[in-house]
């Protein structure tokens, strides 16, 4: 029963104690200590998240954990038989009666995970390994040669930090997670759980308090990378990725694009046009906004020009950098100035990456005079937004958030062809099809890239013994 009911009851029992306004004071009492414990029940169970019918409208994102022990089950009932088998091959190939199932999905209330669910699966590692099946996730030779880094700067909906860490979780490689110091004490709790889970991920040793569009996003990302680099693992390439952000390549797949890099470096950089030059010719200042918010804000001072005669770039905040590329901007006094230069400006995440790898010298560099390199030429990240749609690409089938699509099931086969590496964004309340199809075709992706890889492998072996 929901709370905007409590209203109505109030009502109901106010006008039967008016059509007893006659009778004694008892009754009116009775009823209004009935009223007061029917009230308090309500709230406490509203509270304790407790369902008193089943509601044939709901649709469990995990139903097998959601109605289970293995976490603290909120429900009384089991909806299995409102659960609908999807196959993920029939999406893929745009069967319009598996996008309708999932479609019907949408019109469900759908029930994911929350935070404390997450704290209680990661509580214990040995069988949350066994429920996500880390053990059956197959690395090649070529992999483990190969080690690649993540710095994941999150702040929200640990679930799905969850699935996107098991959908891009390698033995090999090594994560860094940094989470918001504002997010909630059981998220922060979720994936302290989960770190302490992996010898190959750990939280960030210097935590920032990061708002929008302010030099604390880039800090974060600068904490993590200091981390990785101390870390004993070898890895050749690090990519940054965000909460709402999911893969589209394999873990095999990654490694082999990685490689024709050459020890470059993938990412946006473009020449400024003349609204994105005022984010970083004139002073901001970090102001309060409304719903308890803070960003940076216009003023009219006028900056001082970049140091160094920096010709300033813009991009994305996203990357995928080379490991020399990365020392060399934690060491380089020019990179120290440049962030130094930007902290009061408008997202310098999205120019001191574009920039840096423009500047000469920059290990696996962008010279000045090259082309730009739009967000569709760079593959770190597919990003749909609304403007550009008809234009560029297909329509948004699921929603758009500050002008960005979150993408829906009947969209899997464009995203998976498209040619990108990783997409944004992503969310299981919105669309759960599409992130369990995608999940699903990854994991067989990666198990018939390595078995073929395997059996190379022993092709070769066995005809350098012939010979």
């Amino acid at each position: 029963m929901e709370l905007s009911l409590i209203p109505w009851l109030y009502l109901l029992s106010f006008h039967r104690m008016k059509r007893h306004k006659c009778s004694s004071n008892y009754p009116t009492r009775r009823h209004l200590l009935i009223l007061f414990l029917t009230v308090w029940l309500l709230l406490l169970l509203k509270l304790l998240r407790v369902e008193l019918l089943p509601h044939k409208n709901i649709y469990f994102v995990e139903p097998f954990l959601s109605t289970s022990s293995f976490v603290k089950n909120k429900y009384t009932f089991s909806q299995k038989d409102t659960q609908y088998e999807i196959n993920c091959s029939s999406i893929y190939n745009q069967d319009p009666v598996e996008i309708g199932k999932s479609l019907e999905i949408r019109r469900q209330s759908i029930v994911d995970l929350d935070d404390e669910d997450v704290v209680t699966m990661t509580s214990n590692c040995q069988l949350y390994h066994a429920i996500r099946g880390y053990h059956l996730k197959p690395v090649s030779l070529e992999e483990e040669k190969f080690p690649l880094a993540y710095s994941l700067v999150v702040h929200k909906d640990a679930i799905m930090v969850e699935r996107l860490i098991h959908a891009i979780y390698s033995s090999q490689n090594v994560y860094c997670i940094h989470y918001d110091k504002k997010s909630s004490s059981t998220f922060k709790n979720a994936l302290d759980n989960l770190a302490k889970c992996f010898p190959n991920i750990f939280i960030a040793s210097k935590l920032e308090v990061v708002e929008y569009a302010h030099i604390s996003r880039l800090q974060a990302d600068l904490n993590c990378l200091s981390d990785l680099l101390k870390s004993s693992i070898p890895w050749k390439y690090v990519i940054n990725l965000c909460g709402q952000d999911f893969p589209l390549r394999s873990n095999f797949e990654l490694v082999s694009e990685f490689k024709k890099l050459n020890e470059g470096n993938m990412l946006e950089t473009t020449k400024p046009s003349s609204s994105k030059k005022d984010r970083f010719t004139y002073h901001y200042e970090l102001q309060k906004m409304p719903y308890d918010m803070k960003m940076p804000v216009k003023t009219n001072i006028s900056k001082d020009p970049p140091p160094h005669n920096i010709e300033v770039f813009v991009g994305s905040a996203y990357f995928v950098l080379c490991r020399a590329f990365v020392q060399h901007v934690l060491e380089s006094s020019i990179a120290q100035d440049f962030f130094e230069w930007s902290k009061d400006t408008y997202s310098p995440d999205e120019h001191f990456w574009a920039t840096l790898v423009r500047v000469p010298g920059a290990p696996g560099g962008i010279s000045r005079t090259a082309q730009d390199i739009s967000d569709l030429q760079s593959k770190t990240r597919l990003v749909k937004w609304n403007y550009l749609e008809d234009h560029l690409y297909p329509p948004c089938t699921g929603t758009h958030l500050r002008s960005v699509c979150i993408y829906a099931a009947a969209e899997l086969r464009w995203l998976i062809n498209y040619g990108h590496w990783f997409a944004n964004k992503f969310d299981s309340k919105v669309d759960p099809v599409l992130i369990k199809c995608l999940a699903e075709m990854l994991a067989d992706q990666q198990k018939e890239w390595v078995e073929l890889s395997s059996e190379k492998l022993f092709m070769h072996r066995t005809f350098t013994d012939v010979s």
